[in-house]
Parts: structure tokens; sequence; C-alpha cells
């Protein structure tokens, strides 16, 4: 996190733009979304680069890429703003909020302080993403109600049993993203999602009534049925569909028909 931005925009004038700031619900549009369909509901990635691929799309145009994202069927979207890795910025969050995107927006960014929640608040943000991996429950805790606050989502990511068990420990917590890409070595492994949801913890989730969201690796398909199989209600999709000309036939690609509404 840029610390020149933090003194830029102290606290308090940035809880007053965040505050005055109307959401979306991240939550309720993937829930109708996937009533509506009988699919996992779709959170599109509008994603420039990865570390792990390099530049996906050269002719990257943000606003463009979203609104085709929508029109194809996507029931929320996922902006990258983290610069060093993914090439993103708040700047093309913003931009698809102006532009007219009715789409609720998930910020992706590496959280670790609380003025950024407020920041990507302020940018357009109806969700933000948490991760486990680099976060200590404690922080999970309090990011969350401040989210509640502000009434932003919280997509809380886990990579394996132990930060599953941490997460569902935790009181409140509706959106659980399951990566399976392993951070050390980037390889993708699908049966990670079937793994966390089999047997209690499989349980433990249906009790709460926790929406779960497969990530990484998902490009046909026989990949959405997969997950879906194992317990998952939304998937979040980059590389797969940001790299078509069309994503629209992306996504239709993708689920093997046509999701518009």
């Amino acid at each position: 996190m840029n610390s020149y931005l933090k003194e830029r925009r102290p606290l308090h004038t940035l809880k007053k733009a965040a505050e005055s700031m109307s959401g979306r619900d991240f939550i309720g549009a993937l829930k109708a979304s996937y009533l509506r369909t009988g699919l996992p509901a779709l959170i599109a990635e509008v994603k420039k680069a990865s570390p792990s691929r390099g530049v996906l799309k050269e002719n990257f145009d943000p606003v463009q890429i979203a609104q085709a994202y929508e029109k194809a069927g996507a029931a929320c979207l996922s902006v990258l703003t983290d610069k060093k890795y993914f090439q993103g910025s708040f700047e093309n969050l913003e931009a698809i909020r102006k532009a007219g995107v009715k789409c609720p927006l998930l910020c992706k960014e590496f959280i670790i302080d609380a003025w950024q929640i407020y920041y990507s608040r302020s940018k357009g943000a109806d969700a933000i993403l948490l991760i486990a991996a680099v976060l200590p429950d404690l922080d999970i805790k309090y990011m969350t109600k401040i989210c509640k606050l502000l009434g932003l989502a919280t997509l809380v990511e886990v990579h394996d049993e132990r930060e599953m068990d941490r997460v569902l420990a935790i009181d409140g917590i509706e959106l659980i993203g399951i990566n399976n890409r392993n951070l050390e070595t980037f390889k993708v492994d699908m049966s990670n999602t079937k793994r966390l949801l089999e047997g209690k913890r499989g349980e433990i989730i249906r009790q709460k009534d926790i929406i779960v969201v497969g990530e990484s690796g998902m490009f046909t398909p026989d990949d959405i049925a997969y997950v879906q199989a194992a317990g998952v209600k939304a998937v979040l999709v980059g590389e797969s569909i940001v790299k078509q000309d069309d994503p629209g036939k992306g996504i239709a690609g993708l689920f093997g028909q046509d999701i518009s509404p």
C-alpha cells in the first residue's frame, strides 16, 4: 500500500467519502444469478496481467471489458487495483463505477490496513477481498466489522484446510473464496475445492448459509460442473475470459451456454 496516499487522504476525510458512497448488494446479486441460471454466479475479473502469466490482454480497456461482461451475464465484477503484480489501478475501479455499470464491484487488492477499506469504498467498491494467508484472525474479524458498517461485502479467501477452519470459526462470514492456485508454486489443483468442502466443513458452510466462490483454473463447462457439484455457488474467473477478443463469447464458452439476462 502506498504510504503517500495515506498522507494525502487522512482517514477522517476518507471516512466521509466512503460513508457517502451508495453501495450495491454484492451477495444479493450472486444469489439472484444462481436462482436465475441454476449455475454458479459469475464474478468476472477485469484483469490486465497476472504474476504467473504476465500480460493477458495488450489492448486493455477496463470499461469496455466490464460492459461486455455485464451484458454477457456476469453477476458481479472483480477489478484488480494492485499495480505491482497485476497492472491494475483504482482509476480502473472508479472508471467502471462511473461508466454506469450496474454489477456490484469487488476491489481486488492486497488489503492489510483498514485505511485501504475506506479508500476502496470511496472509489466505488461494493466488496473487498481479505486473504486468510496474509491476515491474522483478529484482523479478519475487525475488517469484516468495518465492512459491515460501510455496507461492503467481504470475500475471505482460503487456500487450504487450516485457513478454512480458521475462517469458519469467525462469526459473521458470508462469503468464502477457495483459491485452487498454490501461491508458492502457482500450480492449480481443482480438487482443492472439493477437498475443502467435504465432510464436516461442508456441513458447517451449509448450516451458516455461506456462499462459496471457486477461484482459479476454470476454463471449461466441465470445470464449472465439477466445482458446482462440490458445493460452489459462485465462481471468480479472469484469465479464461479476459483473453478472448469478445469477453461475452468467452463467458458463453466457459458455461457451455448463453447466461446473459
